[in-house]
């Protein structure tokens, strides 16, 4: 499973790649892509900061739940082979 995941994000990254490689022969540059779309790297930083301070808590909360309820249902799973 693992072997498919990282053979998956290779091929992504190489595909993007030729991509970048194609744009950047054309003189499009990431800048105009998101000026175009009326996006600034300031802008999405900020989105991803607030949407971070906006999960961790989220998660942490969900976690103090889920992490014991998991460890119960194994530790009560009958011995396998």
């Amino acid at each position: 499973m693992l072997y498919r995941i990282v053979a998956t994000v290779v091929k992504i990254a190489l595909a993007s790649l030729c991509v970048g490689v194609v744009l950047s022969s054309l003189n499009v540059t990431a800048e105009q892509v998101l000026a175009d779309m009326g996006l600034t790297p300031e802008k999405i930083i900020l989105w991803l900061s607030e949407g971070a301070q906006w999960a961790i808590p989220h998660l942490l909360l969900g976690s103090i739940v889920i992490v014991p309820v998991w460890i119960i249902i194994y530790l009560f799973r009958p011995p396998r082979g």
